[in-house]
């Protein structure tokens, strides 16, 4: 069988797309990643060459509701949300399934379609980064799920998936007994060959993050391990590792993983994968003699199942398609849809309750920057603000900076602000509970403004610069100093830009936010 061959970058997509979990149907790859707090959530993309993506679907639109996951509560449910969830096909239906860190509860969903609808259930128990592996052993059909951290768990589920089975397998396969930073984590399993393959994620103390695994005749084990990737790639001092792997129709096999890219996020990054080896363990990336080791290539040959397919950007500027939210947008937690209007090109908020800073605020709506360098700008139209109110573009992460209208004492302002307190390190679960800090502002003359920020993910520089301008013809000035970005564990996500709107003093509010353009800079 021959394809279409192409050679592309191992950098798969400049976005944060960490925890990647993919599987092929047919000619068609399918990628799923962690979305936490974002809704609509559990993000799935398509390809046809594992070069090129598009979103596919979302796996839900709102997962339990609860008041953390609607913003109600003032505190939110940053840092915590789905987490590396598992994608299956198994006799012609779709399996995803995953844990959220905030219910504390194990999801299953299915669907015979990859653009759902997806059927929702439970799975009894909690199962860390869990990896489900549908097997026939002894011309039996049985379902596995494999999770945990540092203590990695085998668990036989009963044939629905709706829990454990008692009178199946339930043990601990492997034990993590390193010096290490994180333990095994970020489980796939696979079943190749009569052989089972986990792989995990693996921080040892002295060394990047590096991906492991684990190999046995046997699904109970035991089971003999190491690791088998240790490298950098692009200079960014952080090790590739996380993810699952895929075959080819032609029998080639890639592994798709993560490397952190500072604030841009985490990733995915394509990897070849072969194991033709005496030992038995697969092999991760190509053999760099001078290093002595194996390394993941700069480039990597992929067939392409469909070359003349058009693929849908991963980035738009419009509000809504097909009646629909869009699929690159995301709210930030549950939005309140009986506080917002959205129409193609205008995305209008009223609030109904005042909060101190933009992380606490209902109806932020967000995109995840594709590339190093980029530009976002806006316009909004503030004619209806109440006093004390707030409403701009934000670079959404635990440590934010924003450029914002603002009314006070009757009167508009553009202002720079950026989160007041500076208490390290940002923790999961850590609330700021502070208003922002205006470092700049400038009086406005209309009830328009265009906003705009420029931000570079670039090693070592990691910046944003805010802009704005009262008149399409008028050329933008810049507000304030640069903002420093980066990656933080509150929120344990990649910087997005957002649009958001708040009231400090009077709820009630009225915000529309129009013509959002994205301009590439990739440099």
């Amino acid at each position: 069988m021959s394809f279409f061959e192409k050679k592309v970058s191992s950098n798969v997509i400049f976005a944060d797309y960490p925890d990647p979990d993919i599987i092929r149907v047919e000619n068609t790859y399918y990628m799923i990643s962690t979305t936490m707090h974002f809704m609509p959530g559990a993000v799935i993309l398509r390809s046809y060459n594992l070069k090129d993506w598009e979103t596919a679907s979302y796996v839900y639109n709102t997962l339990d509701s609860t008041e953390g996951q609607k913003l109600s509560d003032n505190k939110g449910i940053y840092g915590q949300g789905m987490w590396a969830a598992s994608l299956r096909y198994h006799n012609k239906k779709f399996y995803v399934s995953f844990v959220a860190n905030d219910t504390h509860k194990t999801y299953l969903y299915t669907s015979s379609s990859i653009q759902g609808p997806w059927q929702k259930s439970e799975i009894e128990g909690f199962y860390h980064d869990m990896s489900l592996l549908f097997d026939e052993i002894d011309g039996r059909q049985r379902v596995f799920a494999v999770s945990g951290n540092t203590n990695i768990d085998l668990t036989e589920l009963k044939e629905d998936l709706s829990g454990p089975d008692n009178n199946g397998v339930q043990k601990c396969i492997i034990t993590d007994t390193d010096k290490v930073i994180l333990g095994y984590e970020g489980s796939h399993i696979y079943k190749i060959n009569g052989r089972y393959y986990i792989f995990f994620i693996h921080w040892p103390e002295g060394k990047f993050r590096t991906q492991a695994c684990y190999v046995s005749d046997k699904i109970e084990g035991p089971y003999k391990g190491k690791e088998i990737l240790c490298s950098d790639l692009g200079g960014w001092n952080s090790g590739v590792a996380q993810g699952g792997i895929v075959d080819t129709p032609d029998g080639r096999w890639y592994g798709m993983l993560f490397q952190d890219h500072g604030a841009l996020g985490r990733i995915p990054v394509l990897v070849p994968v072969s194991f033709d080896t005496e030992d038995g363990f697969p092999v991760f990336g190509t053999f760099d003699s001078e290093k002595n080791q194996y390394i993941v290539p700069q480039t990597v040959s992929v067939p392409d199942l469909n070359p003349d397919y058009k693929y849908k950007p991963l980035w738009n500027d419009d509000f809504i398609s097909d009646g629909k939210i869009n699929l690159t947008w995301q709210w930030n937690h549950n939005p309140d849809l009986s506080l917002i209007s959205l129409t193609e090109n205008e995305y209008r908020i009223t609030t109904d309750s005042c909060v101190k800073n933009p992380l606490l605020c209902k109806n932020t709506i967000t995109q995840r920057p594709v590339g190093h360098n980029f530009s976002a700008c806006v316009e909004v139209d503030f004619s209806f603000l109440n006093e004390g109110d707030f409403a701009g573009l934000c670079t959404l992460e635990g440590d934010y900076g924003f450029i914002a209208v603002h009314k006070k004492n009757g009167n508009f302002f553009v202002v720079n602000a950026k989160r007041k307190s500076e208490v390290l390190p940002y923790k999961i679960g850590s609330v700021d509970e502070d208003f922002p800090e205006i470092t700049a502002e400038q009086p406005l003359s209309s009830n328009k403004v265009i906003l705009r920020c420029d931000f570079d993910f670039n090693y070592g520089k990691e910046n944003a610069v805010f802009k704005y301008k009262e008149k399409q013809s008028d050329e933008y000035k810049q507000l304030g100093e640069g903002k420093k970005l980066r990656f933080t564990l509150d929120q344990f996500v990649g910087c997005r830009f957002s649009l958001f709107y708040y009231s400090t003093k009077v709820s009630g509010g009225t915000v529309s936010f129009s013509n959002v353009k994205r301009i590439l800079e990739e440099k």
